[in-house]
């Protein structure tokens, strides 16, 4: 696997030098657009409707459009932005596990400890095994700021993006504000049949029917010699943060529950 990301996990005082991973990867078949008449690969431009030219994406900036009038962000506005800067995985909270509504969780990544031992790593997963929480984290990946939940899976560490609360749309339908009516017959026997379809769940059972035909197919084509050649049809081909390692992890921990006290009682006060 590829490192993405690299940082440090932190909470209190606590640094924990991690690196991110993607945890998950698309299976499906590349397919490429061609020409129908000679299997020529079709590509996109990019034109700029004002002046018509075709842009190099190097010299092509983001915008906004508010109310008739466009503002245009370029490299040096987003670069200039203080979230971008940001290395760290901030814990804000430790939350209930069941707390967490599966709806909103998004792309899954594994932390892998950085660090000459893992001991702090070890601990942080260990505490969130034994507690059966859930950590809610901030942190920026591709100049966005991110929510996200850290918990464990196995012996690894995983942190989950969030959708944010305003990315999810409320279930807003009159059916389901209807008066229905269930007799305890319809009940018993739609449980009956749940109890016939139940089993464990083992993801490894179930294959992406679809994909493993489409390779097939591709498979035969290739041995039927039912193909072109990529130069013939495609043309030419396109052209660390400081670890922050806490030498003394029990004094740092010590100081964070401390410091952790000290503000609830002023908030208390």
């Amino acid at each position: 696997m590829r490192t993405i990301w690299k940082g440090a996990l932190t909470f209190g005082l606590v640094n924990v030098p991690v690196k991110v991973y993607s945890a998950t990867e698309d299976h499906d078949v590349s397919l490429h657009q061609v020409h129908e008449k000679d299997g020529g690969r079709i590509r996109y431009q990019r034109t700029c409707e004002v002046c018509g030219e075709t842009v190099a994406f190097a010299d092509i900036d983001k915008a906004y459009v508010d109310e008739g009038q466009t503002v245009v962000l370029t490299k040096d506005d987003l670069a200039a932005l203080p979230a971008e800067k940001s290395r760290e995985i901030d814990v804000v909270e430790f939350v209930p596990s069941d707390q967490v509504d599966l709806l909103t969780l998004d792309k899954p990544y594994y932390l892998e400890p950085d660090s000459t031992s893992p001991k702090a790593y070890v601990l942080l997963r260990k505490t969130l095994e034994q507690t059966d929480r859930t950590a809610i984290v901030r942190f920026t990946l591709r100049q966005k700021t991110r929510l996200a939940a850290l918990r464990v899976r196995g012996k690894v560490l995983v942190l989950q993006t969030l959708l944010w609360a305003d990315e999810v749309r409320e279930a807003e339908f009159p059916a389901l504000d209807e008066d229905v009516r269930i007799s305890k017959k319809e009940l018993e026997l739609s449980a009956s049949l749940v109890e016939s379809y139940s089993s464990d769940f083992d993801a490894e059972e179930f294959v992406d029917e679809y994909q493993k035909e489409l390779r097939t197919l591709i498979d035969a084509k290739i041995e039927a010699g039912d193909t072109f050649d990529v130069s013939d049809t495609f043309g030419e081909k396109e052209s660390d943060a400081q670890s922050g390692e806490v030498i003394d992890l029990m004094e740092a921990l010590r100081a964070s529950v401390a410091k952790s006290k000290e503000q609830r009682a002023q908030n208390a006060g």
